[in-house]
């Protein structure tokens, strides 16, 4: 009995270890390449930018103006691709990394944290929730008992006594 407990416990951690190795080698790829493909489009427009440039000196100071715009527009663009491409490859990042931080925990024997903002954030929901629906009963039975009174007044019968002086 002892023994298959064990073993579990084993193969459970070595499973673990194994998941945790590859979440970080993950990472690391995800954001290696990432780096290269921005390298490679930040450097595909230099060349861009040079060839339109050689052009103009031999073309004179007007088609100069021009290369330096069309340079500027690259130059942007290539940036505006390796913003992106970073940004992807910093979402991956993180996620593998967040991964890779749970399997050492699990690793570790602790347990997952509780979302304290998430049971917080529900818990205002609620408390705003029960204070709507409180007041609208409370103003629903306040209108009730007006009308109620307003009811037996209307149908209110009046006696009024009479005196015969016989």
């Amino acid at each position: 009995m002892f023994a298959t407990r064990k073993n579990r416990a084993e193969r459970t951690t070595a499973q673990a270890w194994e998941y945790l190795s590859a979440a970080m080698a993950s990472a690391g790829e995800a954001a290696r390449d990432a780096g290269k493909q921005a390298a490679a489009t930040a450097d595909s427009a230099g060349r861009g930018t040079q060839r339109l440039a050689d052009r103009a000196n031999r073309r004179g100071r007007k088609m100069a103006a021009r290369v330096d715009k069309r340079s500027q527009k690259l130059a942007r663009k290539a940036s505006k691709k390796g913003h992106k491409l970073a940004g992807r490859a910093s979402g991956a990042a993180d996620e593998a990394w967040s991964r890779a931080n749970a399997a050492a925990n699990a690793l570790a024997g602790q347990k997952p944290g509780r979302p304290w903002g998430l049971i917080a954030g529900f818990g205002l929901l609620g408390l705003a929730a029960g204070w709507a629906a409180a007041t609208t009963a409370r103003a629903a039975v306040e209108r009730a008992a007006e009308d109620e009174q307003i009811e037996l007044a209307e149908t209110a019968l009046v006696v009024t006594p009479t005196y015969d002086g016989k």
